[in-house]
């Protein structure tokens, strides 16, 4: 992939989009197309058809999707599966029609089955029920990734697909109402610290398993699949480990450096009991993660302080 190549990233407002620019800019890359919501509205068809046409970026990083939390999932399913379909299909058709060499697509590792085997491994994808908290999502990010098999199937073009585990970092959404469970508990504990606050209160049990990836080491990931990969089975992207939410929540304690104590609300759910995915394809193809949960929390907590300060 030549250093002038034209790459449109769509979704580079975001969290892992503005990473994966971050990083593609830092190496050399200087042909990026980007547009904004409110200059491309990734739900209006017409609008991509014709911004692919007039465009015709060689590569497509499709990072934009509409993401929250379990709360955000649970409250909104229609709407997680409406909006996902709309912004995928119209981007990855219109990148089919308008020639695109290749395209990533970034998948979910809420897709897989709420039962699946850990660690889990990429055949594992609809060999049982999706986990009912975050299904209308998961089935968007399925069809997604089934688009692409199958144009890469029918059409021999590289249209593949990675399936990330968690993601933070810098740029992450902080919005209580809607963001994930780190900037989620970073908020909370952060505002108890500076309330004084003797408890911060956590949904579950506490025992439920996450993995996190920082969100640099992703975009390090997908600039290495861009570059390196062009199979038609998905592949997965994490960093190999594992902790307990009590395990996070005493980490993000200590980094925010809250002094109460922590109380896990066993009355609401946890959702998948483990979600660990088994990232030894992409190990044996040469890349790994680097970046410990303690030390991506220290960055995270860094940047946060910028924006609620």
């Amino acid at each position: 992939m030549k250093k002038d190549t034209k790459i449109y990233v769509a979704g580079h407002t975001g969290l892992v989009g503005g990473a994966t620019v971050r990083k593609l800019q830092a190496i050399g890359y200087s042909n990026l197309v980007l547009r904004t919501r409110q200059e491309l509205d990734l739900l209006d068809h017409d609008k991509v058809k014709k911004f692919f046409q007039k465009e015709k970026p060689e590569y497509v990083v499709l990072a934009a999707a509409k993401v929250g939390g379990i709360k955000a999932n649970m409250t909104f399913p229609a709407d997680f599966l409406y909006e996902n379909l709309v912004i995928q299909n119209n981007i990855i058709w219109s990148a089919f029609e308008s020639g695109v060499k290749k395209l990533l697509f970034l998948g979910s590792s809420c897709v897989y089955p709420a039962q699946a085997p850990q660690p889990i491994k990429e055949e594992y994808l609809l060999t049982g029920p999706l986990e009912p908290t975050n299904e209308g999502y998961a089935v968007a990010k399925i069809a997604g990734m089934k688009l692409c098999e199958k144009i890469y199937e029918q059409h021999k073009r590289t249209f593949v697909s990675c399936m990330p585990c968690n993601i933070y970092g810098p740029g992450d959404n902080i919005n209580p109402e809607t963001s994930h469970v780190i900037p989620a508990l970073v908020r909370r504990m952060h505002e108890a610290k500076e309330k004084g606050l003797n408890e911060v209160v956590i949904w579950g049990s506490g025992q439920a398993r996450r993995e996190f990836l920082f969100v640099d080491d992703l975009a390090d990931a997908l600039v290495w699949l861009l570059v390196n990969f062009e199979e038609k089975q998905f592949i997965n992207v994490g960093a190999g480990t594992d902790v307990t939410i009590r395990e996070l929540a005493e980490l993000i304690k200590d980094v925010v450096g809250f002094k109460g104590d922590l109380r896990f609300d066993s009355t609401k759910p946890d959702g998948m009991k483990q979600k660990l995915l088994d990232v030894s394809k992409l190990t044996a193809r040469g890349w790994k993660a680097t970046t410990d949960i303690k030390s991506g929390l220290g960055e995270f907590y860094t940047w946060f302080k910028t924006k609620v300060s």
